[in-house]
């Protein structure tokens, strides 16, 4: 996989500067006029996030090449805790999760176990409310969906406030936490800490956790935790801050043959005895626990196979072919676990191997998976932090086409959004593995000219 090289020898710090201020403050000017959209306004909406995605790409661009001043830093630093403060006193635009957070938060308050019971059952009659409970999505029919972790955030969250924005802030705060560890990264692996751009500057960072309050915001922390503990050899720290990133969200449950390091037992150890310890408290319900997963993964297309795709694009394209969804399921299986047993296996020939690796895994789930929502691929985002791979750089801002199934879930639109989304990407790949055969076939002409050369010179060479 190959990476944008920052070039730290050449460009002016001062017109790079200027120029991210200037890129700051359009960003700036199109979360102003985003803000406070809703549903209805979806087409204007994608495309003024699309638009901000290619401010961001320059913004990027520039950080990875020529030099940065002292002060790159503290403006990066500066317009990315403005983008917040514009978006996090708004209501969410397209999402109303951040309601069934704070209910949750609720019930665990009251001594209920939040696995016990949908929204709607009258054993809950007496904390229903307007501002809340009205706004819960499938409040008659799931069960809560989020594991451990999860209700713990939104339990400690709501005994400060039960309010939209408070839930907000508290994942802004989590995004802040990443920031920190990435820096912090970052300079132990030599790299320009100014790369946290590629995070903080983010369009579905901003849309998504200061606006719309996801909590895939506490998942990516942990995640980000894991990558530092990892990287420092804290093997305990690592399975722990992994089973927590886990248990907000359960897919970080693939990087855990990228952070393992081989014939270790700790780490395996602790993210086993942080997953076991967290259910504990629950698990008055029994089977409950799982919540809505078995019906979202039938709800989302991932038992009749809608949701894949790969699957969808091969039986379309090859007319008679046909495969059942497990077939599928099958093969998605058998590709992601032979990458996890390269990933164990594969030796560190750099300090930032392990982030390849997981890279590699988190984006190869993804695509094959192919989810439905913009923010399940803001997690890749941090490990581009470190390997700066613009093919996933444009799968992450390109993925906020996939609002457009506000204009109804359907199998076509749903195929004609992915194809907008994986079709430049699978290009931008292909032109990235034609760029670094060149580059490699160019090397070697020329190692082979210059060895000619100096044979030429000293034939006894």
């Amino acid at each position: 996989m190959k990476t944008v090289r920052a070039e730290k020898t050449d460009g002016d710090p001062t017109l790079k500067t200027l120029s991210l201020i200037v890129l700051g403050g359009l960003l700036l000017a199109l979360y102003l006029i985003g803000q406070g959209q809703k549903p209805p306004e979806f087409p204007s909406f994608i495309a003024l996030a699309l638009g901000q995605a290619a401010l961001y790409f320059v913004a990027v661009w520039l950080i990875l090449h020529g030099r940065s001043g002292r002060s790159t830093l503290i403006i990066i630093m500066l317009f990315a805790a403005l983008f917040r403060l514009v978006v996090l006193f708004s209501p969410p635009q397209f999402s109303s999760d951040v309601y069934r957070y704070i209910w949750d938060g609720r019930v665990q308050a009251a001594g209920i176990n939040p696995y016990r019971y949908i929204p709607s059952d009258s054993a809950l009659a007496f904390l229903r409310d307007q501002r809340i409970y009205l706004n819960i999505n499938r409040r008659e029919t799931a069960h809560t969906i989020y594991p451990p972790v999860a209700q713990a955030i939104y339990f400690a969250v709501t005994r400060v406030s039960e309010s939209v924005t408070w839930m907000k802030t508290a994942m802004v705060g989590f995004e802040a936490l990443t920031i920190w560890a990435l820096m912090g990264l970052l300079a132990r692996m030599g790299l320009p800490q100014e790369r946290v751009l590629v995070l903080a500057w983010h369009p579905l960072f901003i849309w998504e956790f200061a606006g719309n309050g996801h909590v895939d915001a506490a998942a990516i922390a942990f995640i980000a935790l894991a990558c530092v503990a990892r990287y420092r050899r804290w093997e305990t720290v690592a399975g722990v801050a992994l089973g927590c990133a886990t248990l907000v969200k359960l897919f970080p449950v693939i990087l855990f043959p990228a952070l393992y390091q081989r014939w270790g037992w700790k780490m395996p150890v602790a993210f086993a005895a942080t997953i076991g310890l967290a259910y504990l408290p629950y698990l008055s319900v029994d089977s409950g626990v799982v919540g809505f997963l078995p019906g979202y993964a039938d709800e989302e297309g991932l038992v009749s196979g809608t949701r894949f795709f790969i699957f969808n694009a091969v039986q379309r394209m090859i007319p008679g072919w046909h495969v059942s969804t497990m077939g599928f399921v099958a093969f998605a299986f058998a590709v992601v676990f032979a990458l996890a047993m390269w990933s164990v296996w594969a030796r560190d020939r750099s300090p930032h191997d392990f982030i390849l690796r997981g890279l590699l895994l988190a984006s190869g789930s993804m695509i094959l998976l192919s989810p439905h929502y913009p923010w399940y691929f803001a997690w890749l985002v941090p490990l581009l932090c470190i390997v700066p791979f613009v093919p996933l750089l444009y799968l992450t801002a390109a993925s906020f086409v996939l609002y457009g199934t506000w204009m109804g879930e359907t199998p076509e639109l749903m195929f004609s959004l992915n194809l907008f989304l994986y079709v430049p990407f699978a290009a931008v790949c292909v032109m990235d593995v034609w760029n670094r055969c060149y580059a490699k076939w160019v090397g070697n002409q020329r190692q082979g000219a210059a060895c000619s050369l100096s044979t030429r010179r000293d034939p006894l060479k």
